[in-house]
């Protein structure tokens, strides 16, 4: 996201800059590029402070992003040495921020590969400033709006009060595409954590993709786990960590059919997809593996296949997956499995290591599966990126069982 329309704005004269106008990563690589001094620094500076505020400067730990270049800022008076941005974990870094003119604000810009990750530190004289988590990526073309691509509804829904995790209520919205006739019942899939973390990017990917022929006419479904009413206490993790049916009943018995009232549905397996990040991904999985009846794509990014849920035994939760996967007879489903070498290692378990041994267990047991490994942390960043074609994944061939109903 180019703020400034491309190289050209380091030739506008300093004067002829509205200094309230902000300033992002890539026009900074670009003027950083010159020796700043007077009334170009002070034009820079300005422009910085608009962008944000002075808390955060002074914190030490800002970034900008624009896809692959990044920008560090940081305030700080009385610096005998300028300070330094050092990566502690994933890709090695190691960059000298730069005074801007007579001020306290001191700045780089650099562009990195695609993918990378790290967790960095910002530094001067022994004195850690600031520090942060990043990863970078482009922009996928079919995660931005399209002209002449029709445009599908995301309707809030009314909170639903669960009888299957009695006691909870949730928010939950439904995307309806814009080619949706209820005379053609129309496929579904369903996120977890979906209002939280999904529904902001999916719809635009669901319109061009649909648009384009890449998958069918998809109803999207998204949802967040429970809360207990009149509480602020969530049952997240015992609804998608535990290793058991209640998830999917749950879809089975109330939302799927609340869906169908408005929206008539598909019956077929085939037209069903779950999906959803860390213990999300763990709980589309269960979902699919408790019934592959009626749920047969998987989408997992970050997936919490960890000893979370562990019981009273402190052997019941999601690292037993690959024992079953190998001992089990296959089940008929499709998984999309995402996760960084940079995951989560705790005393549930190490995620990269998991998802690993998952992706390795489905290749014995041969089921259709893919695994897209990346540098990353546990960020939901890469799957982002990369969702329009874990999506033509998913669902490839589906024109060649459009006519399967069940």
């Amino acid at each position: 996201m180019d703020l400034t329309g491309g190289k050209g704005a380091k030739e506008v004269a300093p004067t002829s800059v509205n200094q309230t106008t902000p300033i992002g990563a890539t026009e900074l690589l670009s003027v950083l590029g010159d020796e700043l001094a007077g009334a170009d620094a002070d034009v820079v500076v300005s422009r910085i402070r608009a962008t944000v505020d002075s808390a955060a400067l002074a914190a030490g730990a800002l970034t900008l992003v624009d896809e692959l270049t990044v920008a560090w800022v940081v305030e700080a008076a009385g610096l005998s040495i300028a300070p330094m941005v050092v990566s502690e974990a994933g890709m090695s870094f190691r960059e000298t921020l730069r005074r801007l003119g007579d001020s306290n604000l001191y700045a780089i810009a650099k562009s990195l590969p695609e993918g990378a990750a790290m967790r960095w530190s910002c530094v001067a004289a022994g004195t850690k400033l600031g520090n942060g988590q990043l990863e970078v990526y482009r922009v996928h073309p079919d995660s931005r709006r399209k002209p002449d691509v029709p445009v599908g509804q995301l309707l809030r829904q009314p909170r639903w009060r669960s009888t299957v995790f009695a006691g909870t209520v949730r928010d939950w919205s439904i995307y309806v595409p814009a080619q949706f006739d209820p005379a053609n019942p129309g496929r579904v899939m369903i996120f977890q954590d979906g209002v939280r973390l999904y529904q902001e990017h999916v719809p635009v990917v669901f319109d061009n993709l649909i648009a384009a022929g890449d998958m069918p006419v998809t109803i999207g479904v998204f949802i967040d786990p429970g809360v207990f009413a009149d509480t602020t206490v969530s049952n997240r993790s015992f609804e998608y960590d535990t290793l058991s049916d209640q998830f999917s009943r749950f879809l089975l018995e109330e939302i799927l059919p609340e869906v169908d009232k408005s929206y008539p549905l598909r019956r077929d397996p085939a037209s069903r997809a779950i999906g959803g990040l860390s213990s999300g991904g763990i709980c589309a999985f269960t979902v699919a593996w408790q019934r592959p009846d009626q749920f047969v794509k998987v989408l997992s990014e970050i997936g919490s296949f960890a000893n979370i849920a562990h019981g009273p035994t402190l052997r019941e939760g999601g690292h037993n997956y690959p024992a079953l996967v190998r001992r089990v007879p296959p089940k008929p489903i499709r998984v999309f499995l995402q996760d960084g070498e940079n995951d989560l290692d705790n005393a549930a378990g190490n995620w990269w290591l998991a998802n690993q041994e998952l992706a390795s267990a489905l290749a014995f047991a041969g089921y259709d599966f893919t695994f897209v490994r990346g540098k990353g942390f546990h960020s939901g960043a890469h799957g982002r990126a990369i969702f329009p074609d874990a999506m033509r994944w998913l669902w490839r061939g589906w024109q060649e069982s459009r006519a399967v109903q069940t």
